[in-house]
């Protein structure tokens, strides 16, 4: 068990460092492309800190472990939400820009209703799962989505901030290489470990991967968020989050439903609806007390949401 158990915290560890080597390798590479900050933070910061759950779930995906899979996605979405943009809300109310409150909040919200929609079947015999062809969907969303990012980034000008470091393309070359091994490691660590875990403890995949795993593959968006709230950055903090959330749905889980359909559970429409509540929430949020900032207390009500959901989980 305790075996098991550092493998686990050693998993996390490549997954973080792995991270943040990509995250580094890849904006050198940026910078030398000459792409804007706001390129950089939309794609490959975004990416980065999603890179995590994409491994995870991918090794899962091929063991066949789909309710480990739906449980980082969603758990990580809700993770992000609940307890990432409240912690950050805390140290410093989020003022946001006017496209987030009506734009890719909305978003986020209209990509849990999708997934919700995908996943259940509401006409038929079919089983509930997210097939290869609700994959194609998905992707042709993100694909939408990324457009979206693009023509919004057609209009900005400049290039990317001094604060990115610069490496010899060797040194580059190497983060990124080191970075997708620290990621796919970690990845299949975690996913192993975890489950030997769960198994030895009657544990669920669903509630394993909806709390450890999940917790786990967001500490690249936490420490983001927290560094980019700490230095009065709330475009970054909170794009890093909903962006982050978008990834999840519309990249990760049809990667992982390619590589073998997804079968659904039906148990996690609950998640599901916690996590649309808490988007719905953030989105009211935005009208409430001072217009388009969401407030401390309304951060402390979202980690107080996630402790209650996560003491139902580990009750139920």
């Amino acid at each position: 068990m305790f075996f098991d158990i550092s493998l686990v915290v050693l998993g996390f560890v490549l997954l973080i460092f792995g991270a943040d080597a990509l995250v580094k390798g890849a904006s050198a590479l940026a910078k030398k492309l000459k792409m804007s900050d706001l390129a950089i933070g939309l794609t490959i910061v975004a990416f980065g800190t999603s890179a995590p759950e994409l491994v995870v779930s991918s090794v899962a995906s091929f063991n066949e472990q789909s309710d480990l899979i739906l449980g980082n996605v969603i758990g990580s979405n809700n993770f992000n939400l609940f307890v990432i943009l409240g912690i950050v809300a805390l140290i410093k109310p989020i003022s946001v820009q006017k496209s987030m409150v009506w734009i890719e909040i909305p978003i986020s919200i209209a990509v849990i209703v999708i997934l919700y929609v995908l996943s259940n079947v509401f006409f038929g015999d079919g089983a509930a799962l997210v097939s290869k062809l609700d994959a194609v969907i998905l992707l042709v969303l993100f694909a939408g989505f990324m457009f979206y990012v693009y023509k919004g980034l057609s209009t900005e000008e400049g290039v990317i901030n001094s604060s990115v470091q610069t490496y010899t393309n060797f040194k580059m070359t190497l983060f990124i290489v080191l970075g997708l091994g620290g990621l796919i490691l970690g990845g299949h660590l975690v996913v192993t470990s975890a489950t030997d875990i769960a198994q030895s403890f009657g544990v669920s995949d669903k509630v394993i991967g909806l709390t450890i795993v999940a917790a786990g593959t967001s500490l690249p968006e936490l420490v983001t968020s927290v560094v980019a709230a700490t230095k009065n950055n709330a475009d970054i903090a909170i794009g890093n989050v909903i962006g982050s959330n978008i990834f999840n749905i519309l990249l990760i889980v049809p990667i992982s439903a390619l590589i073998h359909p997804i079968a659904y559970n039906t148990s996690f429409n609950l998640d599901l609806y916690i996590l649309l509540g808490g988007s719905l929430f953030l989105f009211i949020a935005m009208f409430s007390g001072q217009a388009k900032r969401l407030d401390r207390w309304e951060a402390l009500l979202l980690i107080l949401g996630f402790i209650g959901y996560t003491f139902y989980l580990l009750r139920y």
